[in-house]
This record gives C-alpha cells, structure tokens and sequence, in this order.
C-alpha cells in the first residue's frame, strides 16, 4: 500500500474527544493506524463543571464570572492534549474557529463563532486536512442531532459531508494539496442498547441511575446501527480522556464514572457507528460490521496498483 492506514475524527469542541469515539480511536491507534483530531473551536464558551476546582486551593477559587470564563478559556487547550495524549492521538488540529456557545446564547452572534462562518470557507479549511493527512476512514457527528442541537456540533456535520465529498474532487480548491478522496464515513451514536445496559447496571450495582425517563423518550438510533466495534478493553483511554478534561468533567459524576472500566465493559463493551458513506461497499445485508476499515485495505491495494 502506497499510504498507511489514517483515522481521522471530526469534533466541535475540546472533551468531545473523549466523549464519543475515544475507545475506538484507542483501538485503532494501537493497531498502527495513524489517528487524527481535528478540533474546530477552542472551547471558549465552556461552563466550569468541576466544583472541586472552585474550592479553596483550587484555581478557580474566589473568580468571579467574567475570570472564569477567561481561565477556562486558556486551560482548555492544555486539557485538549492531555486528552488526545491519553487516547493515543498521532496529531491534534484546531481549525481555528471560536466557539458559539449554547443554542440561542449570545455567543452565537460572535463574529468569530464556528456557527457563523462561511461554509465553503470551512469546508475549505477541513478539505485541507483531510488532503494532507490522507484518511481512508472520517469520523463526524450524525445527521440526527434533535437530542443535543448544539450550534457548534450541527456545523461539524455540516461541514464534514461536503469535506468528505469534495476532498477527492480536485476542481474544489485547488489550493489545499492533491486530491484525496477518504473511502469511508461514519456517524457517532449513543445506542439505546448501551444506554438501556448502562442504566441497569448502575441500578444493579449503585441501586440509582442518573438516566431517567427523558434519556428513554428520546427516538432510539439503534435500527441506524450498521458498525459495532469491541472496545472494552480500550475503556481507560476513555476515562483518562475525560479526566484530563478537569474544568469541564467532574471526577464524581455517575453519568461519567458511576461504573468503572472493568464494569462498563462487563455492561455494554460496545462503541456503535452508522456508515454513512462507503466507497468500498456495504456490509450484507442485515449484517453488522466489527471493522471501520472492512473493505478499506483491499481498495487500498488496488488504487495503489493503478487498477
């Protein structure tokens, strides 16, 4: 193969990293493939979430608002690399836009936000990376968003479709590097499944859950479903992410950390992915993949024969 395998994930903000997809980027990294982040704000609309920050000692102890949200602002680029550093990242790129905020927040109205600019001008950005580290499989945020319709985490969809679209097509801006065109596409998704075993887990083992009954109004995904990777044993890269995350994670929380490792793994040692566009095939017909590079490496071998 003329090119090494490449993962590359799209996120919105830091931590997001290591909310979705952590484990899988943990497994694939520890195959050998090169993975990449690309992170399209700094974060600076973050809430402090950590309340032992605030405490006396902490950093975070006796600022009021306006030198809180200017600390969170600088740390959080720190966090973002011991984040990426934990789940085995081979490179981190911000693509420069600030963040917009909660829906229907001030923030939305910065000039500089991601949820304000340019779309070609974006996608531009993204087609740039995708040129120059030359992923066979892109990872983004689902088409289906009503559960957490964040400004930020809709532009990445947004951006990531016509990125993965126009990355091969060389009469789209020319002046971001050769042509290259990623085989595979997929959706992160939170699976009732997972949710339905997280949460009789947490009954089981801690007598509460903090899922409660709006987590089950929410429409299920699950017949979406087409890509189920085993990473159980990846789970740590995930809580080390998280943790690494410290203004933006609290270490207590049970929706975070009510399991351990080794119980979340006994739960549910799942992460689930939709493909939403293969240039490589699809899987059988009712079947389910347990590879995101299924197809990938024989395609691979042919267009680096010229056939």
């Amino acid at each position: 193969m003329s090119d090494p395998l490449c993962l590359l994930t799209v996120h919105a903000h830091p931590d997001d990293e290591a909310s979705k997809g952590a484990p899988t980027v943990a497994r694939y990294g520890a195959a050998g493939v090169r993975t990449v982040l690309v992170c399209c704000t700094g974060g600076e609309e973050g809430d402090l979430h950590n309340p032992a920050l605030q405490a006396v000692g902490g950093p975070f102890h006796g600022l009021d608002e306006v030198a809180t949200k200017a600390l969170l602002a600088a740390v959080r680029a720190d966090e973002l690399a011991r984040s990426a550093s934990a789940i085995g990242f081979d490179e981190v790129v911000m693509l420069g836009y600030r963040d917009s905020g909660m829906k229907d927040s001030p923030a939305n109205d910065h000039p500089a936000c991601f949820h304000r600019a340019d779309l070609d001008e974006a996608v531009g950005r993204l087609v740039a990376v995708i040129r120059r580290t030359r992923p066979q499989v892109v990872l983004t945020y689902s088409d289906d968003q009503v559960g957490y319709p964040h400004p930020d985490h809709l532009k990445v969809h947004e951006i990531t479709i016509p990125a993965f679209e126009r990355a091969g097509d060389p009469s789209w801006y020319p002046e971001a590097g050769p042509a290259w065109q990623p085989s595979k596409l997929y959706y992160n998704v939170w699976s009732r499944a997972r949710l339905v075993a997280v949460h009789e887990a947490l009954q089981r083992l801690r007598g509460l859950s903090p899922f409660d009954e709006r987590w089950f109004e929410r429409p299920s995904q699950d017949h979406r479903i087409t890509t189920r990777l085993e990473i159980g044993s990846f789970l740590p890269a995930r809580s080390a992410a998280l943790r690494a995350h410290a203004t933006q994670v609290d270490p207590t929380e049970p929706f975070w950390f009510g399991l351990d490792d080794r119980e979340l793994a006994e739960a549910y040692p799942y992460e689930d992915w939709i493909l939403a566009r293969s240039l490589v095939g699809l899987p059988p017909e009712g079947s389910v993949e347990d590879d995101l590079f299924a197809g990938v490496v024989a395609a691979e071998l042919l267009r680096s024969s010229g056939t």
